[in-house]
């Protein structure tokens, strides 16, 4: 989703996070930087978000104005003060910090120019809570022999446990998360940054796919009467579908994959059902993404398990399949070509 070539880092600020304030430390003036570890710096901040596809959006129950990061951050496009903006960001962070599971750590802001997202080159601003360290070796050698060997504790970029990277775009700022051990609690996305999935093609792609697999295992079976050879049939031609096309369109796929007119209402009205459910909608038409794709396609399982101990895995076509009964009992007929 970003490309991160071209980028660099032109300002950071650290500061140290306490829950119980007992060691907090607020920086007094900009973390200095040496220029030469500028572009090791920039990949330990940005490598982490260069696989992350799901971009979010600032949101607020009543005003849009009233979400707290969203209002620091816009001053910050204006008054372009790092060290300020840090502290008023370690300060609503500080406000919403009330669970006692929270953990300690260090708070580093980073401003990125040049980040590239959908061919546009833009200003970001990154925000992380690095709760963990690891401890690595140094080794120091002179001309001679091995002088030292030292044990440092230090932060690579699988440390870092919450992060945010704040694009600004035009318009409203696009928003990637990282938050990592999240089981105990959920105040970096839903308190702190505030922030719920955008509506774009990735959205949308993974949306109607759970929407289908859901319709087709769940849904289909309680309306027809499906063998479970044909509900996976299904399934491989849904994934054939997205695998093929660029673009989604509802009656298409409707048509092609589903085919029969009754089980065609019977989706659309499902559609309508699913979009209440999860409180989301989902487009008639859009782009596919093939990143959702690939992460989806995964969750279609298509294998019939049998008894406890037999299972039959239908990634092809389905006519190589019988289902039938006899006096022995029910039974499936596999038919093949060759053997591996």
């Amino acid at each position: 989703m970003i490309d991160i070539t071209d980028a660099y880092i032109s300002d950071v600020v650290c500061h140290r996070f306490c829950l119980d304030n007992s060691r907090d430390i607020m920086s007094r003036q900009k973390t200095t930087t040496d220029n030469s570890d500028n572009d090791i710096l920039k990949n330990i901040l940005l490598e982490a978000f260069i696989s992350v596809n799901v971009t979010y959006e600032f949101v607020h129950d009543i005003d849009i104005d009233l979400n707290v990061l969203r209002k620091i951050v816009k001053k910050y496009q204006n008054e372009e003060d790092l060290l300020h903006t840090s502290k008023d960001i370690y300060q609503h962070l500080k406000a919403i910090a009330t669970h006692p599971k929270i953990k300690d750590g260090d708070l580093v802001f980073a401003k990125f120019e040049d980040v590239q997202i959908k061919n546009t080159y833009c200003e970001a601003l990154g925000i992380y809570k690095i709760e963990q360290t690891e401890y690595f070796l140094e080794v120091d050698i002179n001309d001679e022999n091995v002088s030292s060997l030292k044990i440092l504790s230090g932060i690579l970029s699988k440390n870092i446990d919450k992060a945010c990277l704040i694009v600004f775009t035009k318009g409203e700022p696009c928003v990637f998360v990282i938050d990592k051990n999240n089981k105990d609690t959920q105040y970096w996305i839903d308190d702190f940054l505030h922030v719920r999935q955008r509506k774009d093609e990735y959205a949308n792609t993974e949306n109607v796919m759970a929407m289908a697999k859901q319709f087709i295992t769940k849904e289909l079976p309680k309306e027809f009467e499906v063998p479970k050879a044909d509900q996976i049939d299904l399934l491989n031609r849904s994934l054939q579908f997205f695998k093929e096309k660029d673009s989604f369109d509802m009656e298409e796929f409707a048509n092609e994959v589903i085919e029969q007119p009754e089980v065609i209402e019977s989706f659309k009205n499902y559609k309508k059902s699913y979009e209440e459910e999860h409180a989301t909608e989902i487009d008639d038409s859009f782009t596919i993404s093939q990143h959702a794709f690939k992460k989806q396609q995964r969750s279609y399982k298509r294998i019939i398990r049998l008894d406890k101990k037999i299972q039959i895995i239908i990634d092809g076509n389905r006519d190589h399949i019988e289902q039938g009964e006899d006096e022995r009992g029910k039974y499936y007929k596999v038919y093949y070509s060759t053997e591996e």
